[in-house]
Formats: structure tokens, sequence, C-alpha cells
């Protein structure tokens, strides 16, 4: 049977939209399924403190569990790169930080591209972050470790949540800045570094709020200074980096939402809302703050501003970190 000219060109237009149609209802069919949330580290840690709470209310926004999954090693380059590979369906989002989504691509030769093969969801927290020491260390403030570190070269050892890790990369700005030197112990992540802190088997460490305000609280360890210009409201007794005596040596992080590239539009703008309806939570804040975190304002809360403070990062650390040549093992 021959179809008119018209009626043909009508049929050929429809099959032609069933691809977008089919993609607008999937998204708006969107949770219908468990989703994953990839945490790059162990569980314990600071990544993951921050994951779990967001996690947990994000489920009452979109009618889902999210199941949380750490997969820690190499700086968090496993878990992110799982993410990269997963299908851009919405059902597998990671949380990252400046660490896994600005240092490492200027750290490995990744199978993925840090800018490009993610689609933004929403920055979450940033942190500011603590210089702390086991408890027996011979010095009881910053003007005295740098001392102790000076008179006792390479004697050290500075624990570290993997080669070329925030702990790492900070750690050598305080040797660039005080002129000490002293040895790097890499693990897995800041949870088992702060193991061995409290366990006296590494001598400081400069960490996260995350990971070192509950061993702080318990008196497990001693704490310096945090690497800001005010105190932090969660640890208000410990001072200031300029008031401890080494002025300017301002360090922090922030902490974000992605998923794999290519998810569609419609299915991120459901994510985001669920993130910022989870960062409004009172008790969701009241535990992130609890934890040494700053909640990202809410206007800054949006895909592409987190696309935007990615990229200006980027281009200000890359070359700072390719300095310094870090070798990851």
């Amino acid at each position: 049977m021959k179809l008119p000219r018209r009626k043909f060109l009508h049929l050929a237009a429809g099959a032609a939209a069933l691809p977008a149609v089919s993609r607008i209802a999937r998204a708006q069919a969107y949770p219908s399924r468990p989703i994953t949330m990839v945490v790059p580290f162990p569980a314990g840690g600071a990544t993951d403190a921050i994951a779990r709470p967001l996690a947990e209310r994000m489920r009452g926004s979109l009618g889902q569990p999210i199941i949380i999954e750490n997969i820690g090693g190499a700086n968090g380059t496993i878990g992110v790169g799982r993410v990269a590979r997963a299908a851009p369906d919405g059902y597998t989002v990671g949380v990252g930080a400046w660490s896994t989504h600005v240092a490492n691509g200027a750290l490995y030769a990744l199978a993925y591209d840090v800018l490009n093969d993610f689609a933004p969801i929403s920055p979450v927290t940033s942190q500011d972050y603590l210089i702390v020491a086991k408890k027996t260390f011979p010095a009881d403030d910053l003007r005295g470790l740098i001392a102790w570190l000076k008179a006792n070269p390479d004697k050290a050892s500075a624990a570290t949540q993997g080669v070329g890790g925030t702990s790492h990369i900070s750690g050598i700005l305080f040797q660039n800045v005080t002129g000490t030197r002293f040895q790097f112990v890499p693990y897995r992540g800041g949870a088992p570094a702060m193991q061995d802190l409290v366990a006296g088997q590494v001598d400081f460490m400069i960490a996260s709020p995350g990971d070192a305000l509950e061993q702080v609280r318990a008196g497990r360890i001693k704490a310096f200074a945090i690497t800001a210009k005010s105190r932090l409201a969660a640890a208000p007794e410990i001072p200031t980096i300029d008031e401890a005596g080494l002025a300017g040596l301002y360090f922090s992080i922030w902490f974000a939402l992605w998923a794999p590239k290519r998810t569609p539009r419609e299915i991120v703008i459901k994510l985001n809302a669920a993130v910022v309806d989870a960062l409004a939570d009172a008790s969701v804040r009241r535990r992130l703050a609890n934890l040494g975190q700053e909640i990202f304002p809410r206007d800054q809360q949006t895909p592409e501003a987190l696309g935007a403070m990615q990229r200006a990062e980027t281009e200000k650390w890359w070359p700072i970190i390719k300095a310094a040549n870090i070798k990851p093992e």
C-alpha cells in the first residue's frame, strides 16, 4: 500500500520523536527502584559521614531507598570510576570532593575525565582542616609542633588518607611554609588513618573535622589549629591558624554530588531538588554542623554552580599540584 506523502511525513516525524518521548516518560517515572550512592572512601570517614544523613533525607523526597556503597582505594579513583562507568539513568550517583574531582585529575592517569565525564548535581558542604597530633606528642600547641619538627627533621610521621589526598597536599603546603621535613604515611582513607593516630602509630595529621572532631572531644588526640580565618562553630575552643602562630596557611575543601554524564536533565533536576530539600532539613543541618561542615548557600546549590566551581578550582590547583611533583603509588 502506498501512503500519501503527507501521511508518510507525519508518521516519520512521529517515529523520530519516539526516543525523546521515551526519555521524558522515563524521567517522569523516575525513580522507580532504589538508587545507589557511591562513596569513594571507606565507611567511617568524612565523606561517608556526610553522605549518610544526606541519603537518608533524600529518600523522603524521592520515595525510594538510597543505598550507600563504599568503594575505597587509590584516593577515591576506584569509586569515582565506578560512577563514570555506570548507566546514565539516575540510579547510580556519587559523592565526591575537591580531592576526587579536582586534585586527582592532576595526580593520576585516569580512565575518566573529572570535568567532562560527570553531570553535576549540587555542591553540598565545605570544610576547613584541623592540625592534630597523637595524645603523647611532645608539643602542646602549633608553635611547639613546628619547633619540634625543625629540631627533629624526618623523624615525625604524618598520616594521610592517600597519596595526593587532601591531607597529603595540605601537608606538603605545611612543609613548604614552615621549612620542616617529616615522613608521610598513606592510608586507604581518613578513618583508618585516624585510627592509627589515636593508637599512636603515627605522630600527627592534617585531618578533616569529620575524621578528627570526635577524637578531639574524647581527649584521644590533640588539636593545634584550624586552617581557617575564623574558629569552627562545632569546636570554638580550637584556635585559628593565625591565632596559633602560622598566619595565612588557609586550606579548605568541598563535597558535592555527581551523576554519570548524559544523565537526562529531568533526572538531574529531580536529584538536585532532593539534595536541596535535604540540606534545608534542620536535623541534617545539625548533623553536618557537628561534623564541622558548612552548607553551601541556597543560591549555590545548583548543577551550574557546581560545574563552575569545579572548573575554577581545576584551573587554580592543577598547576600547584603538578609543580609539587607528587608521585601516586
